[in-house]
Parts: structure tokens; sequence; C-alpha cells
């Protein structure tokens, strides 16, 4: 080693642990900045590293290279004096900062070595240059630690080698057993999801069963509901049909009766039969005309004659009615004047009375109150009221005096045929102006 080359080594083994420190961390920082194939072989796997963690792990690498290896100083002075050119020129060229700070100019002057880079260095350490046995000391102080720090590096790294060996198999082992674990649940999986197909299997039969019996009971029960209705409105009707036949028949006796005693009244006949010698002579009798098969007339005293009849049977077209007296008048105050006048008149009469207004002229519920001996129906949906009345025809017995009060020509026509009496809506009109 020449002379120089010993004062240089000599000087760098005292740089103080600040400056040594500040010139660690330069170096590093350029280390990163440098192209590979000029950087030292120890050092390449540094270059990559960010640069706090670089100067950390590298210092115990990077300096004795800085030390020893000239030509890699030199590049790392070059990036180190771009990286802080006007600090850097200043200690290149000598000229002395005095409002720098020691410590960072010690390190750029240990970089750069100018001509005095040994007195800056000494400088920023308060101490003389010259200590060679102090220095030599130290360095052989610092070299044991470094070799008994490498010696336990080497052991650290055997038992971590060792470790990690353990590590691996028995990471092997654990792979192993949990590849075996894996298999087994994967196979009590597939048998579960199989049971559990066949759970739900069987309970979709049962459920299936279950709904075929519910449903062949409902069907039952339906059946069974049907034919109880059936049951019901058969004995029902039977004995409304009895009730029924036994009021046509007691209305018409008394009619008879009624008729009878007034043409007995009338014609002064003594209470018993008699046979007249007429009687006796053989020959076919005419049948009697049933009571109403004239045309409609208007005479009110047509009207009292046909009131006057035994058991006699009102039938009204309502509206007909209605709309003829007072056209102007609300249907409401128009149904309720109808009923009231015909209430009067059953007073007088005693007879039975029926009004039958059209359903379709409804709004909604109809609030009425039919005096005593008035019977007031509306038709049904899709019904017209001269079907209604119709009907109420057919329900009487023949020979039953019926009369029909409406000035439509087709139902006065159609209740005729039937055996009734049809009377124009304004003969009951007068009937009850004079009531």
């Amino acid at each position: 080693m020449t002379e120089a080359g010993t004062a240089a080594s000599s000087a760098a083994t005292t740089l103080p642990e600040p400056v040594r420190q500040r010139v660690l961390t330069l170096a590093a920082h350029a280390l990163g900045q440098l192209p590979a194939s000029d950087i030292p072989a120890p050092l390449r796997r540094f270059a990559s590293f960010a640069p706090a963690k670089r100067a950390k792990l590298s210092a115990s690498v990077l300096g004795p290279i800085l030390e020893t290896d000239d030509h890699f100083r030199r590049l790392t002075a070059f990036e180190v004096r771009r990286e802080h050119p006007e600090l850097g020129d200043a200690v290149a060229d000598g000229v002395a900062v005095p409002a720098a700070d020691p410590v960072e100019v010690a390190a750029l002057a240990y970089l750069l070595r100018p001509d005095d880079w040994e007195q800056r260095v000494a400088a920023a350490a308060q101490v003389p240059v010259e200590n060679p046995r102090a220095d030599e000391e130290a360095v052989n102080r610092l070299a044991d630690q470094l070799d008994q720090a490498r010696t336990e590096t080497r052991q650290v790294r055997e038992r971590l080698r060792e470790q990690v060996n353990e590590l691996k198999a028995e990471n092997v082992t654990l792979r192993r057993k949990l590849n075996e674990a894996r298999q087994r649940i994967t196979g009590l999986q597939t048998e579960v999801e199989q049971r559990t197909k066949e759970a739900e299997s069987a309970d979709e039969r049962v459920d299936a069963a279950r709904a075929e019996v519910e449903r062949e009971l409902r069907k039952l029960r339906t059946r069974i509901t049907e034919l109880e209705a059936v049951e019901h409105a058969a004995r029902r009707t039977a004995g409304q049909e009895r009730e029924l036949a036994s009021t046509r028949t007691r209305l018409l006796l008394d009619t008879v009766l009624e008729a009878a005693s007034g043409l007995r009244r009338e014609l002064a006949l003594p209470p018993g039969g008699e046979l007249r010698p007429a009687d006796t002579v053989a020959g076919s009798e005419p049948d009697a005309a049933p009571v109403g098969r004239t045309a409609p007339e208007d005479d009110p005293a047509l009207f009292d004659e046909l009131l006057a009849l035994p058991q006699v049977h009102l039938i009204i077209d309502g509206y007909n009615v209605t709309k003829t007296a007072w056209p102007n008048s609300p249907l409401h105050s128009q149904r309720q004047r109808l009923v009231t006048a015909l209430g009067a008149l059953v007073a007088q009469r005693r007879i039975e009375v029926t009004v039958v207004f059209d359903g379709a002229e409804l709004s909604g519920p109809v609030q009425l109150n039919p005096p005593r001996g008035v019977r007031v129906r509306f038709s049904p949906a899709g019904v017209i009221a001269d079907e209604v009345i119709r009907q109420l025809v057919r329900a009487e017995p023949p020979g039953r005096p019926v009369v029909v009060v409406s000035t439509d020509r087709e139902v006065a026509e159609s209740i005729i045929k039937l055996g009734a009496r049809a009377l124009s809506a304004s003969s009951l009109t007068a009937r009850i102006a004079r009531t």
C-alpha cells in the first residue's frame, strides 16, 4: 500500500460516529442512482432497497468498500456532489463554509477528498488528526466487535435455518393432515347432501300425500255441505210449496165463498140449494169468463168495482205510475208519495197491494218506509220490473182477481193472457186524488 493510501485509510478509520453515519447515508442514497455495472458485487443486492432501509442494512458492507475502493468512492462522490451542488462545489474547491454543518462538510470532504479533507474531518470531530495508536485500537476493537457480530449472525442464521427446516417439515405434515381432513370433510358433505336430498324427497312425498288427503277431505266436506244444502233446500222448498199451496187454496176458497155470498145477497137466493126443472136437461155449459179479460179502461168507477172484488190483489208498476203523476219530482220523493197514497187506499179497502219498482233506477241503498199493508219490491239486477209483475201474476191461483196498473201496452197484453185485469196509471192517479 502507498503512503497516500495508508494515510487515507488511517483517516477513514478515525471518522467520528456522526460523520460516519452521514457518510453512509449519503453513499447509500447515491447507491440507488448508480448503474448496476458500477456497483460492487456485495452491494448490488441493496441497490433496489428504499434509501433508509438501504443505509441501515448495507452499513456493514458499504463502509469498508468506501475505505478500500477508490473508484467506487469517486463515483459515489460524483453522485453526492450532484445532489448537493453548492456545498459540494465549495468543499471540493477548499472554500470555507462557516455556516454549514461541520458534520455535513466533513462527510462531503471524506467522499470528495479535497486537499484539506482530513482537517475538515478533524474539525468536525474536534480532535487532533494524528492519533494513530488510538485509531488502531479503535479499529481493532471494532474489528473484534465485527467478528463477534458476524459469528453471532452465523449462529443465529444456522439456528434460524434449522427452525425453518423444522417448520417446513411441520408444514408438510400439516398440509398432509389438512388434505386428509379436507377429503374426509368432502366425503361427509357428500353423504350429508345425499341424506338431505333423501330426507327432502321423503318430505315431499309426505307433503304430497298429506295434500292429496286434505284435498279429498275438502272434496268430501264440500260434497257433504252441498248434500246438506240440497236437503235443507228441498225441505224448505217442500215446506214453502206446501205453505204456498195452502195459501193459494185458502185464497181461492175465500174468493169463491165471498163471491158466492155476494151473489146470494144480490140475487136474494135462499141459503140452501134448489134443483130447477131446467137443471135436469142435459147439455154442455160455457166456461166462465176469467176476471179481467177485457181491455184496460180509465173509468174511476170501474177501478172501484175491481177493488171491490173478493180477495183482489192490486199490482202496480211503480215508476210507470209515479212518472205519470209526479214527473218533476226526484225518484225517492216519487216512491214515498206513491206508497203513502197506497197506504190510505189499503186502509179504506183492506186489499192486498204490491208495488214493483225497477231496480236499474237505483244508485245506492234505498231508504223507504212503506205503510202497513203495502208490499214494495225492487227488480233484481238484470231483471226489469215488467218481468217481476208477470211473476207475481203467475204466482196467484187461477180464479183469484188480480188487477195490474201499468200504461205499458206489452205488460197489459201479457198479464191479460195470464188472467189478470189491466188498468192504466191515470185510473190509479185519479183514484188516489179522490182519496
